[in-house]
């Protein structure tokens, strides 16, 4: 059981590195946006740390920067998160039964999009320790990064520093193509799911609202659909 679980905190360290180094590109830019909030480079720091979210903490910069109340702050940082409760309930479905609730509250409070994704591409039960080498990486790189951007920030020209992120989204293809290549139904789901990201924010009702919100509108639709229209069994989950 030990090795096991060396060989899964290892493997997952592995994983998490390129998250890692996309999470500090994106934080470059997040410390720039806290700094300009007149954030000090600690605050900056201990805010991402204890959050881990990228467009929540955007959201928290940007609205301390605009002097609004704390329960303006507040509402405007739930919704932009809202999104990490359904991937809190999806991932929860992954633990085997009998884990203990310390690992999934300490998996659960580190959920991103990305550590989300190859948490859940991990064949078949999630072993926390996995999850445990990913943070292990991961976290750091947004700590690190708003600490860089909030010292650096006024060095490095903007340009350059919004050229960095672009990792991230080669990380999120690194995620989706490998299952899309094996299995029709993921790969039509993917390109709907593109699809009607691009419709939904530039359809009135729907650009109105904050993309935390789309995303949660829009992930709940096509997952509802999905499981109705291709349900998968139990048994082949466990094969997969």
């Amino acid at each position: 059981m030990q090795r096991a679980n060396r060989a899964a905190f290892l493997r997952g360290m592995r994983h998490g590195i390129p998250i890692a180094l996309g999470y500090f590109a994106v934080a470059l830019t997040l410390g720039i946006t806290a700094r300009a909030a007149g954030i000090t480079p600690l605050q900056a720091t201990l805010t991402t740390a204890l959050t881990n979210a990228s467009a929540g903490g955007y959201a928290a910069f940007t609205a301390i920067g605009s002097h609004v109340t704390y329960l303006e702050a507040a509402m405007v940082v739930a919704i932009a998160n809202a999104r990490y409760l359904l991937m809190s309930c999806s991932l929860s479905q992954k633990f085997a039964s009998d884990t203990p609730l310390i690992h999934r509250l300490l998996v659960g409070f580190y959920v991103t999009d990305e550590i989300f994704g190859v948490s859940m591409a991990e064949p078949g039960k999630l072993n926390p320790v996995y999850s445990y080498g990913v943070i292990s990486m991961a976290a750091p790189g947004w700590a690190l990064g708003t600490l860089s951007g909030a010292i650096l920030g006024n060095i490095l020209p903007v340009r350059a520093v919004s050229a960095l992120s672009v990792g991230l989204y080669g990380m999120f293809l690194a995620i989706i193509i490998p299952p899309a290549r094996k299995n029709r139904v993921v790969a039509v789901l993917v390109l709907i799911s593109f699809a009607l990201s691009g419709a939904a924010a530039v359809i009135p009702v729907l650009a109105a609202v904050s993309s935390g919100t789309r995303i949660i509108i829009l992930t709940v639709v096509i997952s509802a659909a999905a499981a109705l229209l291709f349900p998968v069994r139990e048994e082949e989950e466990h094969e997969g």
